[in-house]
């Protein structure tokens, strides 16, 4: 998880001054963009996901289950933008998006003498969609010609489908729910075209619901007391 936060970062800094020393020059692109009140765009992203897991008295307890460890994985995102200007500095920002292949997943490894047969080590996929409704406000800086810094925070919610999904070799299945809200926050660049506007961004999203299907009966499902989501984004924006 880390070193892929590492490796998103590295590539946004370099993106970004490889950028800002090319827009080193006098022609101003889309100057009257600013005083817009309202514009529109698309977004591709990758995403890094991982489930954020606290155990429950039971793991202690428990003789079958020795380890439960969330993995973390990738997967894309398109959507769309929509932008209102609020003053100056101030912008309001709605980016609905839909991610495809942030599959969820918890290795286990099971005391081999209560196994009966079953493999000691176990890694339960749940397949996911996600439609993602975030609603964000924005801070910008001023315009240095055609290269601008801004900051982002605020709010979504999630429609999780495929959350229940069945693993292809496994029974007892551990569930999540199907919706989920959290904050994020996060930091992007924009640079004006003659046409656009690029807008390169890394974003961190901290889901605040407990997403556990919690099963008392399920040795898969007792051992968590809650999960909650964390997600990093790189995202492309074409603002138009």
């Amino acid at each position: 998880m880390h070193y892929l936060l590492r490796k998103q970062i590295i590539l946004l800094i370099v993106v970004v001054l490889c950028a800002a020393k090319s827009f080193a020059q006098t022609e101003i692109f889309r100057s009257e963009h600013d005083d817009v009140p309202y514009y529109f765009g698309a977004t591709f992203g990758y995403n890094t996901s991982t489930l954020k897991a606290t155990k429950s008295y039971k793991f202690l307890q428990s003789d079958s289950v020795l380890v439960a460890l969330p993995g973390s994985s990738g997967g894309v995102s398109i959507g769309l933008l929509a932008t209102g200007r609020l003053s100056d500095h101030w912008q309001i920002r709605f980016n609905p998006q839909v991610i495809i292949g942030s599959a969820r997943y918890i290795d286990y490894t099971l005391d081999s003498t209560l196994t009966n047969g079953d493999p000691i080590f176990q890694k339960r996929i749940m397949p996911t969609m996600i439609v993602s409704f975030p609603l964000h406000f924005k801070f910008n800086s001023d315009r240095i010609d055609n290269f601008r810094v801004y900051l982002l925070g605020g709010i979504k919610y999630d429609i999780i489908f495929s959350s229940n999904a069945k693993s292809t070799n496994l029974g007892n299945e551990i569930g999540f729910k199907n919706h989920d809200f959290g904050i994020e926050g996060g930091i992007g660049f924009n640079f004006f075209f003659p046409y656009f506007t690029l807008s390169p961004e890394i974003k961190f999203s901290n889901g605040l619901t407990d997403i556990l299907q919690r099963d008392a009966a399920n040795k898969y499902s007792s051992v968590f007391d809650k999960i909650q989501t964390r997600m990093i984004m790189f995202s492309l924006h074409f603002e138009y």
